[in-house]
């Protein structure tokens, strides 16, 4: 006789059944198309005895729409920089699309950063260029052609709901069309992956809404979203994958969660 974890093996043993196709899809999924982030016992000290992660490891597939929640101080925002080559890790490995990050030397970080798009709490557009220009500017960056601009510009406005506003300058904007703003500039340049950390911060629960609506049609269309946010609202209502911190331990990952008070 056979055992395994819930007693001894056989055929109409269900509990054991499920964790076997469980593990076997996964396997599956993985050897069909391996995950685009990949975090391996991932450390961060910002001094002695000071952990701000702990020895966290996740894998993320193309296309998944995935939170990451816990309070002040739990670790996830340094989980975004480091992910963003802001920061390194104390040890561990850290893969984005295939490429070990952790190796990669500071010349080609710029390029590294193009298959991301980026959107933060407080919007950080250009002041004294108007939206049109806030946008096209990460088209520039990348050296793409004036006839390109002026064609992709428009239509990623049109998207999240700006055309009558491409000659305004942020001023005049209140903050819910300078976060659209912010995620037009994330967006234009067709990134692989979305990171949001606290996108909805500054904003109210019309406009917090509004933005989550158009990450979700973005993931939609295949882009892979990962958003770091307090909101306990949204995380809860929108039932995607909830990765939670406390005090830089991956404490749940839950594939259709919510927001859990992990303290």
């Amino acid at each position: 006789m056979q055992f395994c974890a819930c007693g001894p093996k056989f055929a109409g043993c269900e509990r054991h059944g499920i964790i076997m196709k469980n593990e076997v899809d996964e396997l599956l999924k993985e050897s069909i198309e391996p995950p685009i982030i990949v975090l391996e016992n991932v450390c961060k000290s910002y001094q002695k005895d000071v952990d701000a992660v702990k020895d966290v490891s996740i894998k993320i597939r193309k296309g998944e729409f995935v939170f990451i929640v816990g309070s002040s101080g739990s670790g996830k925002s340094t989980l975004i920089k480091m992910l963003l080559k802001e920061i390194e890790p104390t040890s561990g490995k850290i893969f984005v699309n295939g490429k070990d990050i952790t190796r990669l030397r500071r010349r080609a970080i710029p390029k590294f950063r193009r298959n991301l798009g980026i959107v933060f709490q407080d919007f950080r557009l250009l002041k004294d260029r108007n939206v049109f220009e806030n946008v096209a500017f990460a088209q520039r960056v990348i050296e793409k052609p004036s006839r390109t601009i002026q064609r992709n510009v428009p239509a990623m406005l049109s998207l999240v709901g700006l055309s009558d506003k491409l000659t305004a300058f942020p001023r005049e904007l209140s903050g819910g069309e300078q976060q659209r703003v912010a995620l037009a500039r994330a967006l234009v340049n067709n990134p692989l992956i979305l990171l949001a950390d606290e996108p909805t911060g500054n904003l109210d629960p019309k406009n917090s809404w509004d933005i989550m609506s158009l990450l979700d049609e973005v993931n939609k269309k295949g882009t892979t979203v990962v958003v770091v946010t307090h909101n306990v609202e949204i995380v809860d209502a929108m039932q995607k994958r909830v990765i939670t911190m406390n005090k830089g331990i991956l404490v749940s990952d839950e594939q259709k969660g919510g927001y859990s008070n992990e303290n």
